[in-house]
């Protein structure tokens, strides 16, 4: 990443309202969850996603049924992605990605950035009184606690940090929370509410609107836009500032993809290498759904152990005690 220069944001980031975001986000967390436990209940949940949930012990006892109960849920959520469904176009992903590479928003270390993200909200989960920090820290110590390897914890611990960027630059709420899908290409059945793309303009395009559209099969998920949100915005940012592994950078960029993941679309993009990030990715979702709970982390007491993972996989250059990002 090489941006020119300090962005001043036109956006006011004091006037950006987290709580609506977040609550946004949690909404769409519930309707994906009632979704998973369908397809546990009619039998049509893949091996492969049984397999991941068997793999996640901190989870095994828990009754899922009882996370974010919102009566309006699917109301909220439907309203959510008419709007991200009339915008994410190939058009506007295009602008997103080239005033990423062109614009340095914010500079700040990754320890930084969760305290940045702790302004979002404190108050709006109705599972969890945690602030983000604490969720983090929720999420990084459940898969800690299974035994999964140290780039693994890092990844629960930064995979919501993208949320950032809905103090900069961010168009609203729709280009950084959400489920994720390619653009470029016929919207697929396996997207949730995908009759609300009627008034997307690529959807009458007379290349995006056919099967394939700009690719080919087998081109491989690495060679494909995927709408632009927080999923996307920190995964180019840990691809270029970090030394996380493929499977780290794929669950980072690929947890909000359930089309893909959870509902079995868009295989005919997939190539190998795929195929193992996919395996990945799942394993990495029950710990992204069904980590909170109401004991509080000691942040205090953990952020030791946990600076010490960042600087592993963000190693500080010379002179500097944390590796300072560009967002």
């Amino acid at each position: 990443m090489a941006p020119s220069a300090i962005y001043e944001n036109e956006h006011n980031e004091s006037g950006r309202d987290g709580l609506a975001l977040e609550t946004t986000s949690d909404a769409i967390d519930e309707v994906n969850l009632l979704k998973a436990e369908m397809r546990v209940k009619n039998g049509t949940a893949t091996q492969q996603e049984l397999k991941a949930y068997e793999q996640s012990k901190f989870d095994a006892e828990k009754d899922k049924t009882q996370f974010r109960q919102y009566e309006d849920a699917c109301d909220r959520v439907k309203n959510f992605y008419r709007e991200q469904h009339e915008k994410q176009t190939v058009a506007y992903n295009l602008k997103a990605r080239n005033d990423f590479q062109s614009k340095t928003r914010a500079e700040m270390t990754v320890w930084q950035a969760m305290e940045k993200l702790n302004t979002l909200i404190d108050n709006s989960d109705p599972d969890t009184s945690l602030s983000q920090i604490e969720h983090l820290l929720q999420s990084a110590e459940a898969i800690r606690r299974d035994g999964k390897p140290r780039w693994f914890q890092l990844t629960g611990l930064i995979h919501d940090l993208g949320k950032l960027l809905f103090f900069y630059g961010a168009e609203g709420q729709w280009d950084v929370v959400g489920d994720t899908f390619p653009v470029g290409c016929r919207f697929d059945e396996s997207i949730i509410y995908p009759g609300t793309f009627v008034n997307n303009p690529d959807n009458i395009d007379p290349i995006y609107r056919t099967e394939h559209g700009i690719y080919t099969p087998g081109c491989g998920l690495d060679s494909v836009m995927l709408s632009w949100g927080h999923d996307e915005y920190l995964y180019h940012i840990c691809k270029e500032q970090s030394t996380l592994p493929p499977a780290a950078l794929a669950m980072i960029r690929y947890h909000s993809f359930y089309p893909w993941h959870s509902a079995g679309g868009y295989r005919w993009m997939m190539n190998e290498k795929d195929e193992e990030m996919l395996a990945a990715v799942k394993a990495f979702n029950p710990y992204d759904l069904y980590s909170k709970s109401d004991d509080l982390p000691r942040v205090e007491e953990l952020k030791p152990y946990y600076l010490d993972l960042i600087s592993e996989f963000f190693p500080p250059r010379d002179g500097e005690e944390a590796r300072v990002l560009m967002w």
